[in-house]
Order: structure tokens, then sequence, then C-alpha cells
């Protein structure tokens, strides 16, 4: 996609790499980036939902980029072409993700799969793909969006929370192993969120819990996390009034209720 040409020098803004920008919390994250002064390259597979963003930021502060996740190749050319313009990666989101939901049985493979190439596969090849970029960049951050399923397993979520896991365990095992290169790696775990995502979701849990976390609430833990000090900062972050404690109780309780409350929301 064609791009303006940044207002200010690279070297005077921090930089930061967004997937899933078309829509939602991905949206949401590029718009209140660059409110804060931020150089953001906003990245989807969706170009007409990005130039919808382009025409609503209207700032030359954000570049756009066609971006499938799941493809190294795709990954490789963006990064490039952003790093061209930004001379550093201050801080990569994965934000890029699809749900699918029902009966783990009745849901197409090929379906489910798909979720596996983009919410797994895309965040593990957004941080092989970025790590060269980060590492040259000091006190640089990744943010990968996870969720409260992660906590436990979900029923009528089963493969979309398995992703979720994935991508809370690739968070704690980089968190640890980056720590030597001076990359911290930290996550999202929000509740249900008001996006596409959940439109005609067909789960229990939804019904029970609601929807009351809107793009903008994670938009601004993700920034807060941005621009926390590295000292004073979680692995997981939790949005919505419920994520916290049930994470908490999660690592206070045994297996067997963990269970029994998990049943209780989503069955």
């Amino acid at each position: 996609m064609t791009n303006p040409s940044p207002s200010r020098s690279p070297s005077s803004a921090h930089c930061a790499f967004v997937t899933g920008a078309a829509h939602g919390i991905g949206r949401a994250t590029v718009l209140a980036l660059l409110k804060e002064g931020w150089l953001v390259g906003a990245a989807d597979i969706d170009t007409a939902g990005l130039e919808r963003l382009a025409t609503e930021a209207q700032s030359p502060r954000c570049l756009t980029y066609k971006l499938d996740v799941a493809s190294i190749g795709d990954w490789q050319a963006a990064l490039q072409s952003f790093h061209t313009v930004s001379q550093r990666l201050d801080l990569l989101i994965n934000n890029a993700g699809i749900l699918v939901s029902g009966d783990f049985e009745s849901i197409d493979l090929a379906r489910q799969l798909r979720l596996v190439d983009i919410n797994i596969k895309g965040v593990m090849t957004g941080c092989y793909a970025a790590f060269p970029y980060l590492r040259q960049t000091p006190g640089a951050t990744v943010i990968n969006l996870s969720s409260a399923s992660a906590t436990y397993g979900q029923p009528s979520l089963a493969t979309y929370s398995s992703t979720k896991f994935a991508v809370r365990g690739l968070t704690e095992a980089l968190n640890i192993e980056w720590q030597r290169h001076g990359i911290r790696v930290i996550d999202m775990m929000p509740l249900f969120v008001q996006t596409d995502m959940v439109v005609g979701m067909d789960a229990r849990s939804i019904e029970r819990l609601g929807v009351h976390v809107r793009p903008d609430d994670v938009a601004r833990h993700i920034v807060r996390a941005a621009q926390r000090a590295r000292s004073h900062y979680p692995v997981h972050w939790h949005v919505g009034p419920l994520a916290g404690p049930l994470f908490a109780l999660s690592g206070m309780v045994p297996g067997r209720l963990q269970r029994w409350i998990a049943k209780k929301i989503a069955a």
C-alpha cells in the first residue's frame, strides 16, 4: 500500500507495529498511539479496512501495510519497509486474531486450523520476524493479545481458548528468554470485547458474563503498558472487571474447583 512520509524525524518518535489494525482492538490501538505521538505501522490483510483507518487517522505518522500474519514473507517485507522509515521498533503488538465458536466436533476442521494459523503461528512468526529490529532498539516491548479464556479451557471455544493458552505460554517463555536482549514481552488478557468477533458467537459464557469491555479499554491498557517503567510491570495484563479475579482465583484453588467454575460459567 502507498504511505505518506511521516512529518517528524523517526528518531524523535516512538515507533510501533500493530497487526489486525483495520478493526476492533487493533484500530483503537493505532488511533490511541497516534494520539500519543507515536509513528505507527498499521498492518492487516483487509486493505479496504486499512484505507478507512488511514482516512480517519489523517496522520502522516500512520503507515499501512497489507499483511497475512501467517506468512513469513509478508512479515519480512512489511517490517523491512516500516523500518526503512522508522529506523527502530519500540513496540510490536501481535493483535491479529479470529474466533469460531460452538461444539468442537460440529465446527469444520479447516476453520479451526485457520485459527491455529492466525492466532498461534501469526504471533510466533511476528515475534520471530521482528526480533532483529527489537534487539536493535533499546527498551523494546512486545505485547501479545491473549485472552481471559486462557485461564481455563472454555467449552464452545475449545480451539480459540487453546490458541490463547499458546499465546500466554509463548509470552511467559519469551518474557524470560528475551530479557537478556533487553526486550520485554507481555500480554493482554481481556474478557469478551465489543468487536465483530463476538457477533453471533455461540457460547454460553458470553450469555452469562456479557460483553462489557470496549476496544478503547484494551487500547488504553496497551498504551499504559507500553509506557510503564520496565521495573514495574506484570507479565499478564487483565482487562475487564472479572478478568483479574478469575485469573487470580485459578492459581489459588484446586483443579477440580477450577473445572467446576469453568463449567458453571460456560456449560
